[in-house]
């Protein structure tokens, strides 16, 4: 499964703060992305928002706790909950992390990477075509930032992803801040990360913020996307064909026009050919 998604253009992140300013005053934003274990339950705030929403906006779904990478046994309860949101929000793609959060019993509430290992690899393709069977729809995977790296690791994790693409089919939401992340922490050129994923395997970019602390820094998601970030993804998208992009701000939200302002940025700094929807 590998079917890449729609090209829908610039969108922005739902959280439920901006759900009143989203129906009021229906902003110029070509899709919005949710978190989808916000909807696993049947009723209440979030859906009757998002049934509104929706009516207008083209919706992504984004999970935030699949674990894809656990070495446990496969969570169907976990992916029941999530074929059954699938089908009431009919997303125009769904996607969750590469990474594990939970070992066992223990879940450790963080999104974790794997070592970048042959029998890792095989261990992710294999679950990937798991999920994707029982979901019935393909799974978009998201790089995530790291501070630790694994002895065991045989090599780099943009050799890792392209490993996985050629091996499953997989495509990726490369989140331009977690690479930046990840760069920083462990001393590789970020745009060497970017450059070595085929072009056909980005289906989705995400642009947020960071903490820096100086000797490392930390993806949290609570501040503005940075300069550094902006002109990684400036220089980075020149070579690339059109890439569904997005505002992701997890927490610290500052007012609606503030990431209105940053999405039109972002298109400010995209080629033109990505502003078409054609």
């Amino acid at each position: 499964m590998n079917a890449s998604p729609p090209y829908l253009g610039f969108g922005l992140g739902l959280r439920t703060c901006y759900f009143e300013d989203i129906i009021q005053t229906q902003p110029d934003i070509d899709w919005l992305e949710i978190i989808s274990e916000n909807y696993f339950v049947d009723g209440g705030k979030p859906w009757h928002y998002l049934d509104q929403i929706k009516e207008r906006y083209p919706i992504a779904m984004h999970g935030v706790s699949m674990s894809i990478g656990s070495t446990g046994e496969v969570n169907f309860d976990y992916l029941s909950k999530l074929k059954r949101t699938i089908h009431r929000v009919n997303p125009a793609w769904i996607s969750d992390h590469l990474c594990f959060s939970s070992l066992g019993d223990f879940n450790s509430h963080d999104l974790l990477p794997l070592p970048y290992t042959e029998e890792a690899l095989a261990h992710l393709s294999e679950r990937l075509r798991i999920v994707q069977d029982f979901l019935e729809r393909p799974l978009i995977l998201e790089n995530v930032s790291s501070y630790l790296t694994y002895h065991q690791s045989q090599m780099t994790e943009w050799d890792f992803l392209c490993a996985l693409h050629h091996q499953s089919g997989c495509q990726f939401l490369l989140d331009i801040n977690n690479v930046y992340v990840s760069a920083r922490n462990h001393g590789f050129d970020a745009m060497d990360y970017l450059n070595a994923i085929p072009k056909q395997a980005v289906a989705q970019i995400h642009l947020a913020g960071h903490s820096d602390f100086g000797s490392h820094i930390v993806d949290t998601h609570d501040q503005p996307v940075c300069d550094a970030v902006w002109q990684l993804f400036e220089c980075y998208a020149q070579s690339m064909p059109r890439v569904n992009t997005m505002i992701e701000r997890d927490d610290n939200f500052p007012p609606f026009e503030t990431l209105m302002a940053e999405l039109n940025q972002a298109k400010a700094l995209a080629p033109m050919s990505w502003r078409s929807h054609g």
